[in-house]
């Protein structure tokens, strides 16, 4: 069974920074694209960050300049930084990695979801 255990979300003032983690447990074989999504009240889910394998990464125009995503393999889990922060950047933040289980097929794996919160 693969998991994905999200950690860091909270209440943060605009201007303000928040570190979302992401640890993958569980019977893997290897672990491919990893990535953060999120969805505001009303609205669809969207990609924020995305990181392959190899390291390369992709932002939503919107966050480009103030998030960064990174990853450690070693833990299998996946980072974003987000800095200056802004109250439209409030939502559920998920974690989405694709993975290939020791036994199953290769799949997309989402985490339960943590709520980020700018106000002031």
């Amino acid at each position: 069974q693969v998991q994905l255990v999200e950690s860091g979300g909270g209440l943060v003032q605009p201007g303000g920074s928040l570190r979302l983690s992401c640890a993958a447990s569980g019977s893997i074989f290897s672990i491919y694209a990893m990535g953060w999504y999120r969805q505001a009240p009303g609205k669809q889910r969207e990609l924020v960050a995305g990181i392959t394998s190899g390291g390369s990464t992709n932002f939503a125009d919107s966050v480009k300049g103030r998030f960064t995503i990174s990853r450690d393999n070693a833990k299998n889990t996946v980072y974003l930084q987000m800095s200056s922060l802004k109250p439209e950047d409030t939502a559920v933040y998920y974690c989405n990695a694709n993975i290939r289980p020791q036994n199953g097929r290769r799949g997309d794996y989402w985490g339960q979801g943590t709520q980020v919160t700018v106000s002031s």
